[in-house]
């Protein structure tokens, strides 16, 4: 069975065919490091990784190359250290640093490469320059500007009309701009902002040239996948591929192009306004990575997800099922079945889920364990748990049953079912004495 994947480019399914079979090659828009990563950020971490994993399989581990970059020049992180009084990198190092810890504990891979932007600033100019002579860029008021009447078919990916970009998310209106849909390369910096010499002065780069650059840089001019969150689709990926395919007289940036749905919570779109707003990390101290990779997966990667608490604690109970019966833990890695059938149909990861349900423990685990999965439920809660204290508490308890203080009693109870610890009750055979024990509980 052949891989098929879904191309935004094209709006259809299509046989997937390498350029280079021996080199097959990703790329995927990584986080702008200001702020812990939400859950929404997580989901083409671990959907892209999923993909990574399958063409692993297809092609060979040595002959697949993910790069995911991190933003590490953004107006956003600018702003944090000013808030913070602390320099650029102090935010973008503790920032990252979190990051990485926060999805290592999703069971994702590392990427290959993970550029940074800082590093890349030479080839970001160099290909600024390109495009100015070749007459798709201009230089306006310090700012150097890409000018899009230049490419005929500007728009192709997102196929908005022209009033729908100029009123779409992150355009920017500037009287310097000689068309309304122009959109910046480079930008002059104050003495308080991080800011590279150039030939337009000192400054720094808009945000789409960066991942022309860095793909440029590491996977060459043409390559295979552009993956990244369906709010990136405009302006974001189709101004990347405005530069690339004009710097370099190239008829694609890459050959296909891969948008997960959005993400919302309880029904609701996740904002910090609406009082859902989630971080990664939050999550991780109520539930295990593995449990929020399995949940994050039971949708198809192009839908929309509404991520509730209900569907993590199911996702919790069929694991913790599965786990009863085999690990993956002790498992040898394998896509195999109607599990590969599945993901090689367009990553087809409820699909799959069905696959796994159906099929023996041994095989099942071992899918699991090709799919990125440890066998670990710890509860993160656990390690949380003063041990003593809920001891103490239940001698409370006691005391207070003792002299029929009743309210009391259920009182710590409530208190400590708030904290996930259940109590179970029971008598002493022989005496009669009350006996508690506890344990977590979802």
């Amino acid at each position: 069975m052949e891989l098929t994947l879904y191309n935004s480019l094209t709006k259809a399914k299509q046989v997937f065919q390498p350029i280079d079979p021996a080199h097959v090659r990703m790329y995927v828009c990584g986080p702008t490091v200001y702020d812990f990563a939400h859950i929404g950020n997580a989901r083409p971490i671990i959907v892209f990784d999923v993909l990574y994993r399958l063409l692993r399989h297809v092609y060979g581990a040595a002959h697949v190359k993910y790069v995911r970059n991190i933003t590490d020049v953004d107006d956003k992180i600018n702003a944090r250290a000013r808030e913070e009084g602390v320099p650029i990198s102090d935010v973008t190092e503790r920032t990252t640093r979190q990051f990485h810890e926060d999805i290592a504990a999703l069971g994702v891979l590392p990427p290959d490469v993970e550029p940074t932007c800082t590093g890349h600033i030479p080839q970001m100019v160099e290909m600024i320059k390109v495009l100015i002579a070749k007459g798709n860029a201009y230089e306006a008021d310090g700012h150097v500007l890409f000018n899009t009447p230049s490419m005929k078919d500007y728009g192709a990916l997102s196929r908005r009309s022209l009033d729908e970009m100029v009123a779409g998310a992150r355009v920017e209106v500037a009287t310097y701009k000689k068309d309304p849909t122009d959109f910046v390369l480079w930008k002059p910096s104050d003495s308080e902002t991080p800011g590279w010499d150039s030939p337009w002065g000192r400054g720094r780069p808009g945000w789409h040239i960066e991942c022309s650059a860095m793909a440029k840089q590491h996977l060459g001019e043409v390559f295979d996948i552009h993956g990244g969150g369906i709010d990136l689709q405009f302006p974001h990926h189709e101004n990347e591929i405005a530069q690339s395919r004009c710097a370099h007289d190239t008829d694609v940036m890459a050959n296909v192009w891969m948008h997960n749905g959005f993400l919302q919570v309880e029904g609701r779109k996740m904002s910090k306004s609406e009082g859902n707003f989630i971080t990664i990390n939050e999550l991780l101290q109520k539930w295990p990575g593995e449990v929020l990779r399995f949940n994050m997966l039971r949708t198809q990667y192009r839908q929309p997800i509404d991520w509730t608490e209900k569907s993590v604690q199911e996702s919790w109970d069929v694991l913790a099922g599965w786990y009863a019966k085999a690990s993956p833990a002790d498992a040898d890695p394998a896509m195999s079945g109607e599990v590969l059938e599945a993901l090689l149909d367009d990553v087809n990861t409820p699909r799959a889920i069905a696959a796994l349900h159906q099929m023996d423990d041994t095989e099942r685990a071992s899918n699991l364990a090709a799919l990125g999965f440890a066998g670990d439920l710890t509860d993160p809660r656990a390690a949380q748990v003063d041990d003593a204290a809920i001891d103490a508490a239940i001698a409370l308890r006691l005391e207070a049953f003792a002299n029929k203080d009743f309210a009391e009693a259920d009182r710590i109870r409530d208190q400590l079912t708030a904290q996930g610890i259940q109590l179970k009750d029971s008598k002493d055979a022989e005496t009669g004495e009350r006996l508690t024990s506890w344990e977590m509980k979802r």
